[in-house]
C-alpha cells in the first residue's frame, strides 16, 4: 500500500499546531507513506520506468517512491523543501553513510527548489512526478502549478509529468473521517481566493487538468488506482492520519490528544474484527507532457 493525504507543509493561516516534527515525519515514513504504493507501481509500469529514466521527484517526502524507482534502475533527483525531517529520512533510505549500507545508484536529494537544485551540468529529466495528492486543501492546486512551472524547464521536450489527486469523496472513506473530525465549517467548495489557508475543501474533477494547464503542460492521459489505507490498529491509524497534516487546523484549535481521540471514534466504522483498520480510497493520476 503508501501517503498520503496532503503534506503538512502546505501554507496555513493561524497558529502552528503543537506537534513534534521529527515524530510526525517518522510516523509518515513508518506508517502512512506506504499507502500509495499501488499508485506508484501503476505509474512506473505505464511509463516503463527503468535504467534510462532520469526522474525528478517533487515533494519526495521520506523517499519511498524514489526507492521504488531506484529499484528499477532509474537515476533520481528528489526535492523536499517543506520538511527537513522527511528529507533526512529519505537520505537514510537512499544515501546511507559509507559502511552502513549500499548507495542506490545515481541519487541526488535536496531541500531546495527544483531550479535551485539544478546546474548547467544536470542532464534534462525524462520524467517528473508530483505524487503528493491535491484536492483536499484550498490552494493546493495553485501551489502545485507554481511548483510545476519551476520544474518544467528542467525536463526534456515531451517528457511525461505525473500529477496526483484525491478521487471523488464518495469513493474515499478517509473523507468521511475528515468531515467527522474537522466538521462542516472547515470545508470550502473549490477555489475561494483565500490564497491557500489550509482549509479543507471538496475535491473537484478538473483539479489536475487545471494545474497542468497553468504550468503550460499538454494533457496526455489519466488513470485511477485503488489505494486503501490499512493499519494494524486504531493507534497506528491515528498516528498515520495525523502525520498527513490534514488535521492541523483542528489540532491548532484544540490539541493533538483531543483530535486523536476524535479520530479514534471516527475510525470505528472501519475497524475489522481482528482490530485492524481498513479504509477504501481511490486516487487519480494525470499524465501531461512538457511542450
Amino acid at each position: 500500500m503508501t501517503p498520503v493525504l496532503v503534506r503538512q507543509h502546505l501554507p496555513t493561516a493561524g497558529p502552528v499546531p503543537r506537534t513534534d516534527p521529527g515524530a510526525r515525519a517518522r510516523d509518515w515514513s513508518e506508517i502512512q507513506e506506504r499507502m500509495l504504493v499501488p499508485l506508484y507501481e501503476a505509474v512506473y509500469e505505464r511509463l516503463e520506468v527503468g535504467p534510462g529514466t532520469r526522474l525528478l521527484g517533487l515533494g519526495c517526502g521520506s523517499g519511498l517512491a524514489l526507492l521504488m524507482a531506484a529499484s528499477r534502475g532509474a537515476s533520481l533527483t528528489g526535492t523536499e523543501p517543506g520538511s527537513p525531517e522527511r528529507l533526512a529520512l529519505a537520505r537514510e533510505r537512499l544515501l546511507p553513510p559509507a559502511g552502513e549500507g549500499h548507495a542506490r545508484g545515481d541519487v541526488r536529494l535536496t531541500g531546495r527548489s527544483p531550479g535551485e537544485a539544478a546546474d548547467a551540468e544536470t542532464p534534462a529529466y525524462t520524467l517528473v512526478t508530483a505524487f503528493e495528492p491535491i484536492g483536499a486543501l484550498a490552494g493546493d492546486a495553485e501551489a502545485l502549478a507554481a511548483l510545476l512551472a519551476a520544474a518544467v524547464p528542467l525536463a526534456e521536450r515531451g517528457a511525461p509529468v505525473v500529477l496526483v489527486g484525491w478521487g471523488p469523496p464518495e469513493r474515499c472513506a478517509t473523507w468521511d473521517v475528515l468531515r467527522t473530525v474537522a466538521g462542516p465549517d472547515a470545508l470550502t467548495r473549490g477555489a475561494t481566493g483565500d490564497g491557500g489557508t489550509g482549509r479543507l475543501r471538496h475535491t473537484l474533477r478538473d483539479d489536475l487538468e487545471e494545474a497542468a494547464q497553468r504550468a503550460g503542460l499538454v494533457l496526455d492521459g489519466s488513470g485511477r488506482v485503488a489505494c486503501p489505507f490499512g493499519y494494524a490498529g486504531v493507534d497506528s491509524a491515528v498516528r498515520g492520519l495525523l502525520s498527513t497534516g490534514l488535521f492541523d487546523t483542528a489540532v491548532a484549535a484544540t490539541d493533538q490528544d483531543q483530535v486523536g481521540k476524535e479520530l479514534a471514534e471516527a475510525l470505528h466504522p472501519y475497524r475489522r474484527r481482528d482490530g485492524t483498520v481498513w479504509m477504501p480510497n481511490v486516487f487519480r493520476y494525470l499524465i501531461a507532457r512538457t511542450p
